[in-house]
C-alpha cells in the first residue's frame, strides 16, 4: 500500500484504508472467519495498470480460523492456551498474545495497531528480541494507553483504538459505526481519496502460501465496562466460597518471627491452614475449621520451595496444601495429611509454566496450589485432587472476562497467584459439584478484612488470596 519503513503516511490518506480494511473484515467476517495475520503486509493494492490498481485486497489467509460453527452458526467457545500464540507480534492482539480463542475483536484490535504504524512509523514495542519477545511485547501493549498510543494522531485513531481493545469475546462489531470514526479526516471530497471503495470487500489470497489453511462465510452494544482501560495497580484478589457455617480467621502483615504464635493459636482453638499468601515480604495466613486436614506442618525457608524438606513430608504421607513465596525469594510451604490426594508433583519455573502443566494434565494431575516470588512461579500439581477438568486464565491484568466465561460454565476458581506483571487463576470442574456453588472474588488495595466479615455474615468465606497486578 505504501512505503511505510521510510515514512509516515498522511492521516486522511490511512482514513482510507481504515475505512476500506474495516469493510473488508466486515465482509470476511460474514462468512465466519477471522483472518489471524492483520498487518501492513497483507493490504496491498492491484497491479498497476489494471482496474483493480487502486482497490485493496487483504492477503495471506494462512492462519485464518473459525469464529462461527458452520453447522450451529453459534460462536464458538472462549478457550485459553498460554502457549498457543499465532499471528505476528508486533500487530497481533493482546488476546492473541495471551493464547485465547481467536474472534473478530482481534483482526480489529490488530488493524488499530496496523493503522497507527502506517501514520507514525513505528509502534512502542518494536525493538525487544530474545525467547522473552512475546511476554515483553504484550506486556508493552497492555500498559500502553489509547491516549500515549495515539498521542501523536487525530482523534479518530484513539476512538478506534478504545473501541476494539474493550471488545468482549464474541461480541459483534459494529462496523458502520468504526467506518464513520474517520469520515472527519476522508471528508466529503472522494477525489481526496488515494484508493478507490469500489471493490473494497473483495478479498483474495497470495500466491504461493507459506501458511496451511486456507479459507471460504452482522447497532450498536449496550454501555459495558471497559476491560483493558482503568489505572494498573497492584491489588488483593480475595476469593469466596458459599461454605456451611463455620469458623475462619484471617492475619495479615505477619513478619516471620510472628508466623508461629499465630499458628499454634488457631491450632489450639482447632484451626488449620487453608491459605496462605505473601505481601511485601509479609504472611497473610486463613486458618479454618473446615479444611478436613487430620495434621499439618510447615516450614518457612530461605529458599523458594525447599526440595528435601518437601520430599521428607512426602515420605510422612503429608501432601502440599498451600504455599507462598516473598519478593526476597523466601516461602512459606504448608503440608497437610487427610487429603485426597495420592501423588504430587511440583515445578519452579522464570515464567509460568503453562507447557509443563498441559503435561502434567495429561498425566492425570491437577493444579492445587501456585505460588510467586519476584517474577519466579512454582506450581503444586496433584494426583487425585477432586477435578475432572482444568483450565488456566492468565493475563497482565485481572482476567474478568475469562472467569466470568468460566464460571458461567460450571468452573470454580481453585488456586491463583500473581506477580507484579501476571495474575493466573486455576479453575476446575469439581467432581462433586457443592449445593451452592455460588463463588466471589474481590481486588481492593488493603487486605479485604472489612469485606470478609461482611461475606461471613453471607456463609461465603475465604477460599483463596494472593497480591499483585490487576486494575483499579
Amino acid at each position: 500500500v505504501y512505503k511505510y519503513n521510510s515514512c509516515f503516511m498522511p492521516s486522511e490518506m490511512v482514513a482510507c484504508i481504515a475505512a476500506e480494511a474495516i469493510s473488508i473484515l466486515e465482509s470476511m467476517h460474514s462468512k465466519g472467519y477471522v483472518h489471524g495475520d492483520v498487518k501492513p503486509e497483507n493490504f496491498l493494492l492491484g497491479q498497476p495498470g489494471t482496474p483493480q490498481e487502486k482497490k485493496l485486497f487483504l492477503v495471506d489467509l494462512g492462519l485464518a480460523t473459525k469464529w462461527k460453527d458452520p453447522a450451529t452458526q453459534q460462536h464458538v467457545d472462549y478457550d485459553q492456551r498460554p502457549d498457543a500464540f499465532r499471528g505476528t507480534v508486533r500487530y497481533a492482539s493482546a488476546h492473541a498474545h495471551l493464547g485465547r480463542t481467536a474472534s473478530r475483536r482481534d483482526d480489529l484490535e490488530s488493524l488499530a495497531y496496523t493503522l497507527v504504524f502506517l501514520h507514525r512509523g513505528r509502534l512502542p514495542w518494536q525493538g525487544y528480541q530474545g525467547d522473552n519477545k512475546s511476554f515483553l511485547v504484550c506486556k508493552r501493549k497492555m500498559s500502553t494507553s489509547p491516549d500515549i498510543l495515539c498521542g501523536l494522531c487525530p482523534q479518530p485513531f484513539k476512538l478506534f483504538l478504545e473501541t476494539v481493545v474493550n471488545m468482549k469475546f464474541d461480541e459483534e462489531p459494529n462496523y458502520s459505526k468504526l467506518i464513520s470514526l474517520f469520515d472527519v479526516l476522508i471528508g466529503p471530497n472522494p477525489s481526496i481519496r488515494p484508493i478507490n471503495t469500489d471493490g473494497a470487500q473483495k478479498v483474495c489470497v497470495r500466491v504461493g502460501q507459506k501458511r496451511s489453511r486456507l479459507i471460504n462465510d452482522d447497532d450498536d452494544s449496550n454501555a459495558r465496562k471497559k476491560i483493558r482501560l482503568g489505572v494498573p495497580a497492584t491489588q488483593w484478589i480475595s476469593v469466596y466460597n458459599s461454605r456451611s457455617p463455620m469458623k475462619q480467621r484471617y492475619h495479615y502483615n505477619v513478619a516471620d518471627n510472628r508466623l508461629a504464635p499465630h499458628v499454634e493459636k488457631g491450632n489450639e482453638d482447632g484451626l488449620l491452614i487453608s491459605s496462605i499468601s505473601s505481601c511485601v515480604d509479609l504472611w497473610a495466613i486463613i486458618m479454618d475449621a473446615g479444611t478436613g486436614f487430620t495434621d499439618q506442618v510447615y516450614e518457612l525457608s530461605p529458599h523458594f520451595l525447599h526440595k528435601d524438606w518437601i520430599m521428607e513430608q512426602w515420605e510422612k504421607n503429608f501432601y502440599i496444601s498451600s504455599v507462598a513465596g516473598a519478593n526476597i525469594g523466601s516461602s512459606l510451604v504448608v503440608m497437610s495429611k487427610g487429603t485426597p490426594y495420592t501423588q504430587q508433583s511440583y515445578k519452579v519455573s522464570d515464567s509460568f509454566p503453562f507447557k509443563w502443566i498441559n503435561k502434567k494434565w495429561k498425566e492425570g494431575f491437577y493444579v492445587t496450589s501456585m505460588a510467586t516470588s519476584g517474577s519466579r512461579w512454582a506450581i503444586v500439581m496433584s494426583r487425585n485432587a477432586g477435578f475432572t477438568d482444568q483450565v488456566v486464565e492468565l493475563d497482565f491484568l485481572y482476567p474478568s472476562e475469562g472467569v466470568h466465561r468460566r464460571w458461567d460454565n460450571g468452573y470454580r476458581i481453585t488456586a491463583m497467584a500473581a506477580t507484579m506483571d501476571q495474575s493466573a487463576l486455576i479453575l476446575s470442574m469439581p467432581r462433586r459439584r457443592p449445593r451452592d456453588e455460588t463463588q466471589e472474588t474481590l481486588r481492593t488495595s488493603q487486605f479485604p478484612s472489612a469485606h470478609v466479615k461482611d461475606k461471613w455474615a453471607k456463609n461465603l468465606y475465604l477460599a483463596g488470596i494472593c497480591y499483585g497486578r490487576t486494575v483499579a
